[in-house]
């Protein structure tokens, strides 16, 4: 949000309205409906469910304005609509970089516990895709305890650590989370029980998940660079709106951060 309105702030010919559809997905299809009523020329949507968005697609086809997902994939594979974009990162490969940086740090054996986000979400789906994918291909003496939904917050994340503790005790040695919030959540957990031995991983690099980087309580967490992905997003709406061409599908690349560059994203 703040790198589209940076994107637009000295745009004098743009007026950007923004609203919070609260993680509501009928919240979110009444609020594009009004936008629409109000003669708005192109769409924006970080969209709640990702295999819910039919209702926007087809409001903004009939508008014949254009569509711009970004953050959240709900295309998958598949090809876009005419007039609708997206621009974002390929989840699985967030997966990917932070299970090969675990399998290193492991040292390519032990057990792995996987916080995944909300269900219905393309991220949560694909990241884990990613983590038991590069499991399967490069660490055949890692295993997977246990995958579990912590919708995101930082509190599940905290209980369910608790709970993978009592359960596997010192079989347990890392902890893929599908973002920050679950996995500093987990270091509390770990933290809070006297177990050192944990590698705990997220992905975002929230600020609060590099500052625990940089001390040592998390060992990694992958940035999917929101800045990149807001002003993207903001460049495709004002190309299109004012007849430019743009590429239906744009990408933002993720990176791994760790100790060794952090320095770099801070």
């Amino acid at each position: 949000m703040d790198a589209a309105k940076k994107f637009f702030a000295g745009k004098a010919d743009v007026e950007l309205i923004l609203q919070d559809a609260q993680e509501d997905v009928i919240r979110q299809q009444d609020l594009v409906n009004t936008l629409i009523s109000k003669g708005v020329k192109a769409l924006i949507v970080v969209p709640v469910n990702t295999g819910a968005m039919e209702p926007i697609i087809q409001a903004a086809a009939d508008a014949k304005i254009p569509l711009v997902f970004v953050n959240r994939n709900p295309f998958g594979e598949n090809a876009l609509p005419a007039n609708v974009y997206y621009v974002g990162s390929q989840e699985i490969i967030a997966g990917q970089l932070q299970m090969e940086a675990m399998g290193k740090v492991m040292g390519g054996k032990g057990n792995v516990a996987i916080l995944m986000g909300k269900l219905d979400n393309e991220g949560a789906v694909k990241r884990t895709e990613g983590n038991e994918a590069t499991i399967k291909a490069k660490f055949p003496n890692i295993k997977v305890l246990a995958k579990e939904t912590g919708n995101w917050q930082r509190d599940q994340g905290m209980s369910l650590t608790e709970n993978w503790l009592t359960a596997y005790g010192k079989n347990l040695n890392g902890i893929l989370a599908n973002n920050d919030e679950m996995a500093l959540g987990a270091v509390e957990a770990l933290k809070a029980a006297g177990r050192k031995d944990v590698f705990v991983m997220g992905v975002d690099a929230i600020p609060d998940a590099k500052v625990a980087v940089g001390n040592g309580s998390l060992a990694a967490t992958v940035l999917q660079d929101a800045v990149g992905q807001g002003s993207g997003a903001a460049g495709v709406a004002y190309t299109v709106v004012k007849g430019g061409k743009s590429a239906s599908v744009i990408w933002v690349p993720f990176v791994l951060v760790n100790k060794a560059n952090l320095s770099k994203y801070k």
